[in-house]
């Protein structure tokens, strides 16, 4: 199995040497049944918009698969078996990761998943971010009301799509669009 703690390492650099902010690394068998392919999941996105584009999604993953490719010239093998690199923007229902993910998202709906159960045994919890104060994070449940856990005990949490979020999210920059020029394809 990858290790995420190492693949994090190098790919961290290289989101920052972008501008990027990285917010997930992942790595996974299959997304669909019977998918046998490995996938390295990285998603990062522009401090000032939360976001990344093509363009920047695609740089960004040049500039991993240049790296992993650099190190394993020297024999350090990130990866055994064969995967797919798949570099994105964490959309609007985003994974929450990172301590200042649930500062900067509190007042919106989450589902979390917890290592161990919180209040009568759940360990699965959905309702508004409260926010996290120093490595606690709180979130008023919409079973057991306000729960605190602390957040080295998620397993997973990420954004509800709610009219509230769309309405909280940026859109990203559309300059530049009129200039598209659509050309005519001769038969």
């Amino acid at each position: 199995m990858a290790d995420i703690a190492r693949i994090t390492e190098v790919v961290e650099p290289e989101a920052r040497a972008l501008g990027f902010d990285l917010v997930r690394v992942r790595y996974f068998k299959g997304g669909e049944i019977g998918d046998e392919e490995h996938t390295l999941q990285i998603m990062a996105e522009r401090p000032d918009t939360g976001q990344l584009v093509i363009e920047d999604c695609a740089a960004l993953s040049h500039r991993i698969s240049d790296a992993i490719d650099a190190l394993e010239e020297k024999g350090d093998v990130l990866i055994d078996e064969a995967y797919r690199l798949e570099v994105s923007s964490p959309g609007i229902d985003r994974p929450l990761t990172r301590a200042k993910d649930f500062a900067a998202w509190a007042g919106h709906e989450a589902r979390i998943n917890l290592n161990n159960p919180v209040e009568g045994n759940r360990k699965s919890l959905q309702g508004d971010l409260v926010g996290i104060e120093g490595e606690t994070v709180t979130l008023d449940d919409r079973k057991s009301g306000r729960v605190s856990f602390p957040l080295s005990d998620i397993h997973s949490a990420k954004l509800v799509l709610t009219d509230k979020l769309i309405a909280a999210t940026r859109p990203l920059d559309a300059s530049g669009a009129e200039d598209i020029i659509e050309e005519e394809q001769e038969d």
